[in-house]
């Protein structure tokens, strides 16, 4: 088993766990994992990045090079998932009334050990806590260089756990593989062998210009092309060494999104 840490209703403090395959003992006790009330184990900022995933940046080579863009950018391109966006494993997602759809961008999230600026890549994987499982839920849009805000931030929209696995954990972060499951069907591989900063640059890069603080999150990128989810779908995503997410989709109401 390995060591992680989570919050669970109830505790106001963290608490410290070990993680199986499908258990978790905590205090002494074993428990599956379905049945401890999961809280967000994260409650620090949340910066997401667009533009990190080769397949993504690829895709988006002509765009780059018309208005307003005109060239790919040359440093990462953020974006804050708010407090009111957090959610939890085995939580609903609830898909607002004028939502029909949204995208799931399974990611991993990076959460802070310590405080950090102006780190290098040789010493920026000192400064990282552990890692988590992300569902970046999304309403469909195509404008990035003016996003609507509310594409991403609606209450909920951001799934994050069951854990904070212990750094030492996993052996190799920047080589991970995502699988994003919809209703047990797998739906999309992702390997963050591909992103276009691994995590030791990006967060070289990011904290050359801010302080991410002891607890944030960095989701590392999000991918081409993510799947679609609607009312009643259950979507369950697995990142190796790190754990697994999972969160169905219900309408605010019982009738029929716009």
């Amino acid at each position: 088993m390995y060591q992680a840490r989570a919050r669970i209703s109830g505790f106001e403090q963290e608490q410290n766990i070990l993680v199986g395959d499908s258990q978790v003992v905590w205090d002494g006790k074993s428990y599956a994992d379905t049945a401890i009330p999961w809280q967000s184990p994260v409650n620090g900022m949340i910066y997401g990045t667009i533009f990190n995933v080769n397949e993504q940046l690829d895709a988006m080579k002509e765009t780059f090079h018309e208005k307003p863009y005109l060239t790919k950018p040359n440093r990462p391109v953020l974006y804050v998932k708010p407090r009111n966006t957090i959610n939890a494993h085995l939580h609903e997602v609830v898909l607002p009334e004028d939502v029909s759809e949204v995208q799931i961008n399974a990611t991993l999230g990076v959460v802070m050990g310590e405080n950090a600026t102006r780190l290098s890549e040789e010493n920026a994987m000192e400064y990282v806590g552990g890692y988590t499982v992300v569902n970046d839920v999304t309403v469909p849009h195509d404008n990035f260089y003016r996003p609507n805000i509310k594409n991403k931030v609606r209450d909920g929209f951001c799934p994050v756990g069951p854990w904070i696995m212990n750094k030492d954990v996993v052996s190799n972060p920047e080589a991970s593989m995502i699988w994003t499951f919809k209703n047990d069907e797998l739906i999309q591989v992702q390997n963050l062998t591909d992103l276009v900063r691994p995590i030791k640059k990006l967060l070289a890069d990011v904290t050359e210009f801010m302080t991410l603080y002891k607890g944030d999150m960095l989701l590392v990128g999000v991918p081409h092309n993510p799947p679609i989810a609607v009312n009643g779908d259950t979507i369950r995503i697995e990142i190796d060494q790190v754990g697994r997410l999972e969160n169905t989709f219900v309408h605010e109401t019982g009738g029929t999104a716009l």
